[in-house]
């Protein structure tokens, strides 16, 4: 990991460069992608079967691309007990947070006015669960469980091959309705379009690599797209205070997920961001996924000096890290200056983990510096705001006047006229003084 101190002549210039670089990552695929997605959208089937084949390594026919229920059902009889009562577990949290977040329906109302809100699923969900190196029974719980507790009608679930028996457990569970084994760019193209065995969904969730989450920024407009959530990302804020062994512990947690992760820590105490460094060497020794976390900590692993917390949680800000770790004496006083950030772990002993696994928090969360506008997965994502407006009275008469004006000032006369049209004879001599205009 590169230390850099804020103190240096060239940070400036190295930081605008490192944000950059880090929210650029989608470009150098985008024209693959486009490929892909092209050829999703003629071949259909054909084209995933191809693309699995020459991607993956993987030869299947259309009529293996879907995986049945009564896969699903073999899958619960061949885990571990242990295993199924941990994803049991998780289960329950996740849904006691999603249920806690639904936004409710809501109406004012008032003598001549009813106007409010009501919440509506969206029909058809598309849940990405990546695969590969790793697999993660636990994206399938945090995906489609705040879909489910939304309403959604359908769920259906995209895996790269074959998928392990786990995940079939965990769409079980948690309520998925179908389960396609197809991963990549291709399988948000066939979300997007559908082919003749993979519906056409109203909205597509989930995380991936570079490639997927290009394709859904790529077809967003032609479908619901939940965020950007690309490599792992994790922030820790230090004041020197706490253990470097913990800190240590988390930043290699999220190095491992792949080579593009990022790992950071601020600080403004370099003797404990030298322990941290430390610590991390011995933790490297033995460590199972040492190749990649390494990889990941040559390329984005980064220790920043700052002169003070406040710089530091500047810099987060700027940052806007996925996961944001504050190891800090009063980490509660921290919490109300983060403005950007996707998850915040409040204190060193609340890991990262807790949150990838079972905290009830959803690990589905925006990247690359989309947490400065867009939240957590959760069954917002899954909701659809419908609003309604009905007057009548004085307070009718009161507002088509004040319509009345500005659609004058736009040009709209219809507009106008629509307006005029719900007053009596007598009430249209009565108002805002009218500009005539020459009639649009």
């Amino acid at each position: 990991m590169r230390i850099i101190e804020t103190s240096q002549g060239d940070f400036d210039h190295f930081w605008k460069e490192t944000l950059k670089r880090r929210e650029g990552a989608f470009q150098w695929v985008s024209e693959r992608v486009k490929e892909i997605l092209d050829k999703v959208k003629r071949e259909g089937d054909k084209a995933l079967c191809e693309l699995t084949q020459q991607l993956d390594g993987i030869r299947l026919e259309p009529q293996k691309l879907e995986i049945k229920k009564e896969d699903w059902l073999k899958a619960e009889k061949e885990l571990d007990p242990s295993l199924k009562e941990a994803l049991l577990k998780a289960k329950r949290e996740i849904e006691n947070f999603s249920r806690f977040s639904l936004p409710r329906d809501w109406m004012e109302v008032k003598e001549g006015l009813i106007r409010g809100e009501v919440f509506k699923p969206v029909e058809k969900v598309g849940l990405y669960v990546p695969g590969g190196r790793a697999s993660y029974p636990s994206s399938v719980l945090m995906g489609v469980i705040p879909a489910v507790i939304a309403g959604v009608k359908e769920v259906i679930v995209v895996s790269p091959p074959p998928p392990r028996p786990v995940l079939l457990y965990a769409a079980l569970i948690s309520g998925a309705s179908r389960f396609f084994q197809i991963g990549g760019a291709q399988a948000i193209g066939a979300l997007a379009y559908g082919t003749e065995s993979i519906p056409r969904v109203d909205l597509i969730a989930g995380p991936g690599n570079l490639y997927v989450q290009a394709a859904k920024k790529l077809l967003y407009g032609q479908v619901g797209i939940d965020i950007l959530a690309g490599p792992s990302e994790l922030l820790i804020l230090s004041d020197g205070t706490t253990s470097p062994y913990k800190a240590a512990l988390d930043l290699l947690s999220q190095a491992e997920h792949d080579e593009e992760a990022w790992a950071l820590l601020i600080t403004p105490d370099r003797s404990y961001a030298q322990r941290v460094l430390e610590e991390m060497e011995k933790l490297m020794e033995g460590f199972i996924r040492r190749e990649i976390a390494e990889k990941s900590l040559k390329e984005n692993g980064l220790i920043i000096i700052v002169r003070d917390l406040k710089e530091g949680m500047d810099l987060v800000n700027q940052f806007a890290p996925e996961h944001l770790e504050l190891h800090l004496q009063e980490p509660w006083q921290w919490l109300g200056e983060v403005k950007n950030a996707g998850s915040v772990f409040v204190g060193e002993e609340t890991s990262v983990a807790f949150g990838d696994y079972c905290g009830g928090t959803n690990h589905i969360l925006p990247t690359g510096g989309a947490a400065r506008f867009s939240s957590p997965l959760g069954v917002q994502n899954f909701l659809k705001r419908i609003q309604f407006l009905c007057l009548s009275g004085d307070k009718l008469k009161e507002l088509a006047w004040v319509g009345v004006r500005l659609s004058e000032e736009e040009g709209l006369f219809g507009h106008r006229e629509a307006l005029l049209g719900r007053l009596k004879d007598g009430e249209k001599s009565r108002g805002f003084k009218e500009d005539k205009g020459d009639g649009g």
